[in-house]
């Protein structure tokens, strides 16, 4: 077809190749039995044809081993389809624990993105080459959807909840980032551009930003004005557990259950603090729902994320959104 005029979008990234074998596949199949059959179809229409009005159509019985090759042979190749999707996905939805980490805002009708260096972009997102790229994604008002065609990525960003993904550029080069998801009146408006850039040039553009802190940074200063540190004290012996390593530790509930203190909890803890209370705590967390924004919630998860546990300390209590106290961790973000 021409540079001009592709008929696929160039395949920039890790899982592109692997998403156009499948699709390739699959298209085959679809085309092979559509031709196949049609064909069928009008052969047996002539050659069957009623001749006149007489004429009276031989007995037919059938054929045992051709129904069981119907049967199987779709079988096997449906089965094909589903092994090879599913290892798709899995590809697609287990970003690399090295990746690097940007979070993004949705709101009609513009994309708000912050690295962890503290570097804000809108309907602009510059990653470096070869480097995997993990997005945690949140809306703040409709169902929008991160569509970056090139990369073969798409990804509903929901209202009230964090969902991610992630892509491992494989070609210096500036990409469309559309919004896939229908989102009110100025929809097609919500577009954006992501520049994949080498690995030097990345981080002369990183170096060059801002000056305003990181996130964590930013999250130590919301979390000190909030006042969480009078409860959350680092030493564990606050009235709500401490945070200190809480981040990725399993966390036990007052009901009994358990549960991993990863950005979904941490968010929940903070608007939501009775929803999951630590085992050992009482429920004395008030909410920040409509006190911290979107951002805000996520400063604070990269400061919780920052508070490793010190080397030859013991574990921190559990992550508490109202008071919990997990095995190995502090508490997901109750102040």
């Amino acid at each position: 077809m021409g540079n001009r005029f592709p008929l696929f979008p160039v395949e920039a990234s890790t899982v592109a190749p692997s998403v156009d074998h499948l699709l390739f596949y699959l298209l085959g199949v679809s085309i092979f039995f559509t031709v196949l059959i049609f064909s069928a179809i009008f052969y047996f229409a002539i050659k069957y044809r009623r001749r006149s009005e007489t004429e009276l159509p031989p007995e037919i019985h059938g054929s045992t081993k051709l129904e069981i090759a119907w049967s199987i042979i779709p079988f096997g190749l449906a089965m094909v389809m589903f092994a090879w999707g599913a290892k798709v996905y899995f590809e697609i939805e287990r970003p690399p624990d090295d990746a690097l980490d940007v979070y993004v805002v949705a709101k009609q009708w513009m994309w708000k993105l912050q690295h962890k260096e503290g570097q804000r972009e809108i309907n602009e997102l510059h990653i470096p080459l070869g480097r995997a790229v993990k997005l945690t994604m949140t809306s703040l008002d409709v169902i929008h959807s991160f569509y970056v065609p090139d990369f073969r990525t798409k990804q509903d960003v929901l209202p009230g909840r964090y969902t991610t993904t992630w892509f491992k550029p494989t070609r210096v080069g500036k990409y469309h980032l559309f919004c896939a998801e229908y989102c009110g009146t100025k929809h097609s408006g919500m577009i954006g551009w992501v520049y994949v850039m080498e690995p030097q040039d990345y981080q002369a553009w990183l170096s060059g930003g801002a000056g305003g802190g990181s996130l964590a940074e930013n999250g130590q200063k919301l979390f000190q004005e909030l006042a969480c540190d009078n409860c959350h004290h680092m030493d564990g012996h606050g009235r709500c557990p401490s945070l200190q390593g809480v981040y990725g530790s399993k966390v036990l509930l007052t009901n009994g259950q358990t549960v991993v203190a990863d950005d979904a909890y941490v968010r929940e803890s903070i608007l939501q603090p009775n929803a999951k209370v630590v085992s050992g705590y009482q429920s004395i967390m008030p909410t920040f729902q409509g006190l911290v924004t979107e951002e805000g919630v996520l400063q604070l998860i990269e400061y919780i994320k920052s508070l490793k546990t010190q080397p030859g300390a013991a574990p921190a209590a559990a992550p508490a959104r109202g008071g919990v106290q997990p095995p190995a961790g502090g508490a997901a973000a109750q102040r």
